[in-house]
């Protein structure tokens, strides 16, 4: 049998199958709400074949937004809109999961579309926070440096998100720590410059994720899995290196998360970073290895026998596929013919599943 499509069971709940969409932001939303785009893009997904399908980063806070456009879980009619898109999700067999996120320094940007950088006051924009008051890049606005306050504000902001997320119907929560967002700038002494208990050394920098992952797993179901996606590594030096990723994923396994999301980068602009078809992966199979934690892989997996070979090998539990999904929504559809693996279609495309040419 495929290993693609062997169910991946997570303390109470079983994933279908070992495909994951990635997080991927969609810059539809307003007020942080969710429209008639992502119920489609979600609800495609899920037609498609996932086994889980995760929201694009969504904000606990307005100002963690990465632009003005993504989606929010600050209020309870965001959660509402949201609650259609997984509705539908789980009527297709997936499993509905969203990831939680705070753009930190990176937030008030405007969609890729329509520019780059900070984004000023009046076109939207907003002054972002930071463990240190150091921007993104050049010509970004500088951020406000967290006070203790802030950053208690931060933890009990991604609680009431984990909240809103149960009361939507998610059954899987990711804590988004990669990508040069604030949970990830707190890692990395290359933007933590901070000279409290929440800076300096490993256990410093590791500090507020290791407060906001155990406040959200005491919140979040016992028989629910959550996640945590971390950039494995800077990719520069003296930045946030994948030793030190092991040893945080030690950490969070015994504070309750059960998948580690590998990914890299997004801390610093114009990062050397070596892409090419699973570039990703030795982090998740080390993670995995020596962290004795389930891990998820992603970046650049785009061919089934690709993502096959991954699993079989054990460098990961489960696959997430982004802008190949995007290209090929029915991609895990594609994929089960390919590797011979037999699996449900939507009852409505199922002559195409037969190869059949009947008309009616």
């Amino acid at each position: 049998m495929s290993r693609l499509f062997q169910p991946l069971a997570l303390r109470g709940l079983t994933l279908p199958n070992r495909i994951a969409v990635s997080p991927m932001c969609q810059y539809q939303a307003v007020n942080g709400v969710a429209q008639d785009w992502h119920l489609v893009h979600l609800g495609g997904l899920a037609q498609g074949g996932a086994g889980l399908v995760l929201t694009e980063a969504t904000a606990v806070v307005p100002e963690g937004r990465i632009s003005p456009d993504d989606l929010g879980l600050w209020n309870d009619a965001q959660a509402e809109a949201l609650g259609r898109s997984v509705r539908f999700i789980a009527s297709q067999g997936a499993v509905p999961g969203i990831q939680l996120a705070h753009a930190g320094r990176k937030a008030s940007n405007p969609a890729p579309w329509k520019g780059s950088g900070s984004l000023p006051a009046g076109m939207g924009g907003w002054v972002p926070v930071a463990p240190s008051a150091l921007p993104f890049d050049a010509g970004w606005t500088a951020p406000t440096a967290l006070d203790e306050a802030g950053i208690a504000g931060v933890i009990q902001a991604f609680v009431d998100a984990a909240h809103r997320a149960l009361a939507a119907g998610f059954q899987v929560v990711e804590v988004h720590a990669a990508h040069g967002y604030l949970l990830h700038q707190f890692l990395s002494p290359l933007s933590n410059h901070r000279e409290d208990g929440y800076g300096g050394g490993f256990e410093g920098r590791t500090r507020l994720l290791r407060e906001v992952v155990a406040a959200v797993r005491d919140v979040w179901p016992g028989r629910l899995p959550l996640f945590v996606r971390l950039s494995a590594t800077d990719w520069v030096e003296g930045g946030w290196n994948l030793d030190q990723s092991v040893a945080l994923a030690k950490a969070l396994s015994d504070l309750g998360v059960d998948l580690v999301d590998c990914s890299s980068g997004g801390l610093v602009p114009r990062a050397d970073i070596p892409l090419g078809p699973g570039y990703q992966v030795p982090f998740a199979a080390r993670i995995r290895a020596e962290a004795g934690l389930a891990t998820g892989a992603v970046g650049l997996i785009t061919d089934p026998e690709q993502a096959e070979a991954i699993l079989a090998q054990g460098s990961a539990d489960l696959v997430l596929l982004g802008r190949e999904l995007l290209r090929d929504p029915r991609w895990p559809l594609r994929a089960a013919q390919a590797l011979k693996a037999e699996v449900p279609w939507p009852a409505s495309y199922a002559r195409a599943a037969r190869g059949s040419v009947a008309v009616r």
